[in-house]
């Protein structure tokens, strides 16, 4: 079978994550990258045997190319995929897809018209336990749902802001919101549904960027549960959880760990054969990353016509309810969603 052809626009921390995902797939082939800053493409290029491109434009004249990875800075997502899908390549962006809806509108719009597929990184739905819990609540396992939280305590210093001008700007970034509990804010409303109402008070606290270090929140679903979400990235020394619970009449789960990939609690009033087998169990903590599972979804959809796991348009959700977010906490008021 032909191999699915890649080209990665950004040579930073994520695009090395994405490569070697590439390298590990027998049905996949890295064959150019792209940065502006020639030690850095040069590096890359070093390393994973690929031809380099400084020009993003001449990357995408290689008629070879089938899909385009965007992991450049947050505010050029948008941009950047649209000049790939209207010369034909599908789309894989990374976490936000777009720093508005506008921009996310322009990215989902263009990929339609132009019949290509777009991709959001996103990769917790694809983890074992997440699968689980949606599968508990598409059951409906947990009977009448009462409520739902999500909480990242994780660390990220002033070397990680100063190494990377652009992070932590809000025009180009965003903060904790946006770059870090996004991936637990798409599970949140994955599981529980559309959000009604949210009010929001963020802070930046510690480090040296214009958006948010710690924000909590506080949600109304439209199907009446409440939500709560804890974020932040100032949490001393180091990431200590990302969790995310789920409460209802008749159960309660709760997944938990440095990154959200163990079952630390499974408890259903109609029991399972398989329940008990789940609670601290090996055999459902992640055997891959979840960017590899991300490629393999757009390489299957490539090769049979399917759909993606997470669309633009599933990737709006999340982006809206960040949104949302900066609007409440600026504004020192609820806010309803959809946002006008």
């Amino acid at each position: 079978m032909k191999k699915v052809k890649f080209g990665i626009a950004g040579c930073g921390h994520i695009a090395k994550t994405h490569a070697k995902e590439i390298l590990a797939l027998p049905q996949a082939e890295l064959a150019a990258i792209c940065d502006i800053d020639p030690e850095v493409m040069q590096s890359f290029t070093r390393r994973y045997g690929v031809i380099g491109y400084r020009d993003y434009a001449e990357m995408l004249d290689r008629k070879d190319l089938d899909v385009v990875i965007i992991c450049t800075p947050s505010g050029l997502h948008a941009e950047m995929g649209v000049m790939a899908a209207c010369v034909g390549k599908h789309v894989l962006v990374e976490k936000p897809m777009a720093l508005t809806l506008e921009d996310a509108d322009i990215l989902i719009d263009t990929c339609e018209r132009k019949g290509v597929l777009l991709s959001v990184v996103l990769q917790n739905r694809f983890k074992p336990p997440c699968r689980l819990l949606k599968l508990a609540v598409e059951e409906g396992r947990f009977g009448k749902l009462s409520h739902a939280g999500i909480t990242v305590r994780w660390n990220r210093d002033d070397a990680y802001f100063f190494n990377n001008p652009w992070r932590g700007k809000k025009g180009e970034d965003g903060g904790v919101m946006m770059n870090q509990a996004i991936h637990s804010i798409d599970m949140l409303q994955w599981l529980m549904g559309q959000v009604e109402t949210l009010f929001a008070y963020t802070a930046t606290r510690y480090r040296p960027i214009e958006a948010e270090d710690v924000g909590v929140v506080a949600i109304k679903f439209k199907r009446g549960a409440l939500g709560v979400i804890e974020a932040a990235s100032t949490v001393y020394p180091r990431n200590l959880e990302e969790t995310i619970a789920v409460f209802g009449e008749k159960g309660t789960a709760v997944i938990g760990g440095v990154k959200a990939d163990q079952i630390k609690t499974w408890c259903f009033s109609e029991e399972k054969e398989d329940d008990a087998l789940y609670l601290g169990s090996e055999a459902v903590r992640c055997r891959k990353s979840g960017h590899q599972a991300v490629l393999q979804d757009l390489i299957k959809a490539i090769e049979t016509g399917g759909r993606i796991a997470v669309d633009g348009r599933e990737g709006r959700k999340s982006l809206e309810i960040v949104l949302g977010i900066n609007r409440s906490s600026a504004l020192g008021t609820p806010v309803s969603l959809p946002l006008k």
